[in-house]
């Protein structure tokens, strides 16, 4: 469906717009600019305009790391503004509000700083092929209570409040006179997908790392406590059993308490309900269950999208309804024919697949500009990783691409997860800084400290 004609393609500069800045957005809008705005230039004329909501980027994997305090955002943050001068493409900070297809425009919200000011005016910018890659948040599934008492780690600002809120948790232990409540000190996750259990294990590491910083009036085996709660029958319900065993060993060896079979009912202050009746006291409440595309999705532009609101895609990539707009990453519903045995499915919102199609797209804008027909993506499962901690994670190896997995786990395991990050980060500056970088971050770790302060 829906091939664009050479001669439509080249009659004036193509400008391709990308909305969402996340690793897919960011990683497809690096290559173009620098392939086809280099001063090596192209004979081709296309602009680059990538759409985002926030001035920075982090890869969202390592959200729960700043949640913990293991590491500070403002190190691996990336700016848009200095990415897209460095790589020739140009950013536009705003919110997508809508699309105009007809005239092949979208609605961009004005922005404003915490003070209320205008920043930038509401922007109407025209595509001559727009790529949605905004990601996903998570579902509440309308569960009485999580938008008033629990915290959902779905950004840096979220992941940087709750780290506050933690802090703030041990200074007000440590200072109080008397006993603790029952709630003080208590964090209570519910969603053990990867994102739950990744920040279960590493709270354990750096809430004792906070508590060794003169906090002798707090006890971290006793006072201390971390709850994960899993709906499912298991942790990592979307992994293979053996797994799911592995992590929840781990977690368990750490002290993390796990319930899995427990659903939520409710959430009040400083307390979870279990529809089971049992009640569980917690200062702090992360909300990590259910993936959804934003609700402003939902039949924007027309577009076609499904329950979660994700944009349903062709194989190519492109939406249903409309050949000039394409979507990827976590808000695309993109098939999947191998997936359950051969019984279909959609590609899994993960990290692997957002970098697989942006480098696919990446190939397919050439396609369109040599009037060639549009290849399908196939999705590459090369397996998933966990991180549980400093020097562990866990996971399976090359997944449906030798028909089966190789369980992993330890400190090989944790190298190959730290990989993909460094990945990730390849394809954003190059090997060089990257190498750079790794170096430097190393010499910093053994003159910091291990867990940030403020």
């Amino acid at each position: 469906m829906g091939n664009i004609s050479k001669d439509e393609f080249m009659t004036q500069e193509h400008r391709i717009v990308i909305v969402g800045g996340g690793a897919g957005g960011l990683e497809l809008a690096t290559k173009l600019g620098d392939r086809f705005n280099s001063r090596k230039k192209s004979s081709k004329k296309v602009s680059v305009i990538l759409v985002d909501k926030n001035r920075t980027h982090l890869w969202k994997p390592k959200l729960h790391e700043v949640a913990a305090g293991s590491m500070d955002q403002a190190d691996q943050e990336l700016d848009y503004i200095a990415q897209a001068h460095w790589h020739h493409f140009s950013f536009r900070l705003g919110e997508l509000t809508g699309i105009d297809r007809v005239n092949r425009e979208i609605q961009v919200a004005p922005f404003y700083d915490d003070s209320g000011e205008l920043i930038t005016p509401q922007q109407t910018i025209h595509y001559d092929s727009l790529i949605i890659s905004i990601g996903s948040l998570t579902n509440d599934f309308g569960t009485p209570g999580v938008a008033q008492y629990a915290q959902r780690l779905e950004s840096v600002v979220d992941a940087k409040r709750f780290h506050l809120r933690l802090l703030n948790a041990c200074l007000r232990a440590q200072s109080q006179t008397e006993p603790l409540t029952p709630y003080q000190l208590k964090v209570v996750i519910i969603g053990a997908g990867a994102t739950g259990v990744e920040l279960a294990a590493e709270l354990h590491r750096t809430t004792r790392a906070i508590i060794s910083f003169g906090m002798d009036r707090v006890n971290p085996e006793k006072d201390l406590k971390v709850i994960l709660i899993e709906a499912a029958s298991r942790i990592l319900p979307a992994l293979p059993d053996r797994i799911s065993i592995a992590a929840e060993k781990l977690l368990t060896d750490l002290g993390v308490e796990v319930l899995t079979g427990a659903k939520v009912e409710k959430i009040e202050s400083h307390q979870v309900c279990l529809s089971n009746g049992v009640e569980i006291p917690a200062e702090l409440i992360v909300w990590a269950a259910g993936v959804k595309a934003p609700d402003f999705l939902k039949e924007i532009g027309g577009l076609e999208t499904n329950q979660a609101n994700q944009l349903l895609v062709l194989p190519t990539l492109q939406s249903t309804r409309d050949p000039h707009i394409f979507a990827m990453g976590d808000c695309a519903a993109c098939p999947w024919p191998e997936a359950n045995n051969g019984k279909g499915g959609i590609v899994p919102p993960r990290a692997q697949a957002a970098h697989q199609q942006a480098s696919h797209l990446y190939s397919q804008i050439h396609q369109m500009m040599d009037g060639k027909p549009l290849k399908p993506y196939q999705y590459r499962d090369f397996g998933s990783l966990v991180s549980l901690g400093e020097f562990s994670s866990v996971g399976s190896m090359m997944g449906g691409l030798i028909g089966g997995s190789l369980m992993i786990e330890g400190l090989f395991a944790k190298l190959m997860y730290i990989s993909l990050y460094k990945l990730h980060q390849l394809a954003l500056h190059g090997w060089v800084k990257v190498f750079l970088d790794t170096i430097s971050r190393l010499i910093h770790r053994r003159t910091h400290s291990i867990v940030k302060l403020h």
